[in-house]
């Protein structure tokens, strides 16, 4: 019998073989597909097999994305497991006797999101049903960013690397710190040193609500300041005006500040001293409750990295990794969504 060699993930850890069933059953029973294929069906050209076989569903196909992060599997190993889990097989709604695509035809179609910006989409359709049922609620923004490694790390160094801003730094700017020149095939990843450590890949500018839900987000070369990019992320989601907008240090700029007051939305980014003044105990105050809500936004982080595998990015280019974090935030919602039924 085929037993999985990958490293485990999210379902795996989480909940028991028979719970991995229970799961599927209640995701079926949590999203609207037809909506889905209405969508996938309204900008996806079926073209047969290399096989010259006829087209697999845009929605099975789209499902199979989903299993593949759910359960951390890579095309090759989601092809072998369709084929030797029933409860996938449920999910997919085959029978014994289905054929299944192959991992070329899971990539082709991966591929094919891309070219038609589908991704963003679908990610805002789940996160529409998740709030016609009362589950995603925007109560308020938690914006943050991490850093995600390529997949293809050069082995040699040799350009000039930005250090990451500390909280209390007081330049809007990264500080360069060393010379290097690298060479990969991932060349729109970016060096960047933090915390010691030289890293090269992508940056994810994230905004989850008060429960952790994924709202959307940006994705940039490593290099990039936090502070340049709220405006970006902003524009990524649909907001009730009056809303908070949480955010450590790293995004305190009067650009910032503007931004949100030109959308209504109510700033509640942390206070940073100068070099020429110091915060006063109540500028201290107000930072440690804005600190109490951070832990949220940081715990997605860490579900997404320990459960997701997302500490490296599994496809090149910054369009690639774009997608991989639109199917990870969207996956991640319908998981967390799945504990509340």
């Amino acid at each position: 019998m085929y037993k999985e060699k990958t490293a485990k993930g999210f379902g795996d850890i989480a909940i028991t073989n028979k719970g991995k069933s229970e799961f599927l059953i209640k995701v079926k029973e949590l999203i609207e597909w037809e909506k889905l294929n209405k969508i996938l069906q309204s900008k996806l050209k079926r073209n047969k097999n290399a096989a010259g076989n006829p087209p697999y569903s845009e929605l099975l196909l789209f499902k199979i994305l989903l299993l593949e992060t759910w359960f951390n599997l890579s095309d090759e190993k989601v092809e072998e497991a369709i084929n030797d889990r029933i409860s996938f097989i449920k999910f997919l709604e085959l029978s014994l006797e289905s054929s299944t695509p192959d991992h070329s035809t899971i990539s082709r179609f991966r591929n094919s999101l891309i070219k038609s910006d589908l991704d963003k989409e679908l990610f805002c359709e789940i996160n529409r049903q998740l709030e016609t049922k009362g589950i995603l609620v925007k109560s308020g923004i938690i914006v943050d960013a991490t850093i995600v490694s390529s997949s293809r790390r050069p082995k040699k160094i040799d350009d000039l690397v930005t250090e990451d801003r500390k909280e209390e730094d007081t330049q809007e700017t990264f500080s360069e710190t060393k010379i290097i020149t690298s060479y990969s095939d991932d060349k729109e990843a970016r060096w960047i040193k933090k915390y010691g450590r030289y890293l090269y890949g992508y940056k994810i500018h994230n905004s989850v609500n008060k429960e952790g839900y994924i709202l959307g987000g940006v994705v940039t070369g490593a290099n990039e300041s936090d502070t340049r990019h709220l405006e970006s992320i902003l524009n990524e989601i649909i907001l009730e005006e009056g809303l908070p907008v949480l955010a450590d240090k790293g995004y305190t700029s009067a650009r910032n500040s503007e931004i949100l007051e030109s959308k209504n939305l109510v700033d509640k980014i942390m206070l940073k001293a100068t070099k020429s003044k110091k915060l006063t105990a109540e500028e201290n105050e107000y930072n440690k409750e804005i600190s109490k809500f951070r832990y949220v936004v940081e715990q997605t982080f860490g579900l997404l990295k320990l459960h997701f595998g997302y500490t490296r990015c599994r496809y090149i280019s910054q369009r690639k990794v774009e997608l991989e974090y639109m199917l990870k935030s969207l996956s991640f919602n319908i998981k967390k969504a799945s504990y509340s039924l």
